[in-house]
Parts: structure tokens; sequence; C-alpha cells
């Protein structure tokens, strides 16, 4: 009964990972898979592979946004 339990908690803890890389823009079913064999391996991938999803306009905005940042606080 309790390995049931370990079974349901292991496959819901899976989807974390998987959850994380699908909203980068990756494969949400490799990553799943990965998850159940590897879990750390997968979590560490999914948070550190390069978001697809963003454009290089958003990349530029945040850096000017930075960049504001950094201005505001010189002249505090």
């Amino acid at each position: 009964m309790w390995y049931l339990l370990g079974v349901f908690l292991w496959i819901i803890i899976a989807f974390w990972p998987a959850m994380v890389a699908r909203r980068k823009g990756y494969s949400f079913i490799l990553f799943f898979i990965l998850s159940i064999i590897f879990f750390f391996l997968s979590l560490i991938l999914a948070y550190a592979v390069h978001d697809k999803t963003k454009t290089s306009k958003d990349i530029a905005d945040e850096k000017a946004a930075q960049k504001a940042l950094e201005r505001d606080e010189e002249r505090a």
C-alpha cells in the first residue's frame, strides 16, 4: 500500500521539471521521462537551459531596463 503512495508522489514530483521545461519552450514529454529516471539532473537542466520563448526584443528590453536601473542607482 505504501509503495503505491510512493510511486504516485514520484510521478507527481516528476511534473515539476517538465513544467519548467515546457514554460521555456522545450519538450514536456522528454523532460517528464527524464525526470522519472533522473529527477535531480532533469531539474537542474530545466532551470539551466536557455529560454527559447524569449525574442531578441525581450532580451534588448531587459538589458535597457537594467541599464536604466544602474543609471538611477548612480545618481542616488
